[in-house]
């Protein structure tokens, strides 16, 4: 996800978002630490997706 779509988005998808992809992100740390998960890339960049997220969500709540 790009920061220019994230930036698009308004707050409550935002924090739809968020959750969606932290729920995501522990059902992929399961998978790996059960030796299922195929690719380790997605967590990385889950977790980046997950961080952009939460800049942009501070930003907007501190603008107004």
């Amino acid at each position: 996800m790009k920061i220019s779509e994230v930036r698009g988005l308004g707050i409550n998808e935002l924090q739809i978002k968020n959750s969606e992809l932290v729920e995501e992100l522990f059902r992929l740390k399961i998978r790996h630490s059960s030796g299922q998960l195929e690719s380790t890339a997605t967590l990385g960049r889950l977790r980046k997706d997950i961080a952009r997220i939460a800049t942009v969500l501070k930003e907007k709540e501190a603008a107004g």
